[in-house]
């Protein structure tokens, strides 16, 4: 078993769990959606994106633009409800909240492309 893919592998499906749980709930109900889960999926998924980098390989690359997508999406989730919880005068709205988790769940389509490619990489390297 090779450690460094077991890492690897751990980030990127922890991400994607993260992103998931954040994204779960009514989607306009501000109380559904925490902002340590949404922070905590931001982090670990630029702690990926890390992991990434070096793989020289087109499916390293793929892997690579999936984690950076997913990394903009959540960082412009984060701005909005920074922007509504500390300067816009209404604070954190069911509208700034449909669209933190629709900017949130942007970047899980991103992490589940980047799961999918992951299956398909270790069953192809299994043959």
């Amino acid at each position: 078993m090779n450690l460094e893919k077991v890492i690897f592998g751990f980030f990127i499906v922890l991400a994607a769990t993260l992103n998931f749980g954040f994204v779960l709930g009514d989607f306009d109900n501000p109380t559904h959606h925490h902002i340590y889960e949404l922070f905590a999926a931001l982090v670990v998924s630029m702690i990926a994106t890390v992991l990434k980098f070096g793989d020289r390989t087109q499916i390293g690359a793929i892997h690579l633009s999936t984690s950076l997508v997913a990394d903009l999406q959540l960082v412009a989730a984060a701005m909005v409800w920074g922007y509504a919880a500390h300067v816009s005068a209404a604070g954190v709205t069911p509208e700034a909240t449909a669209s933190i988790v629709s900017l949130s769940a942007g970047a899980l389509l991103a992490n589940m492309v980047s799961v999918v490619i992951l299956i398909a990489e270790t069953i192809i390297q299994r043959r």
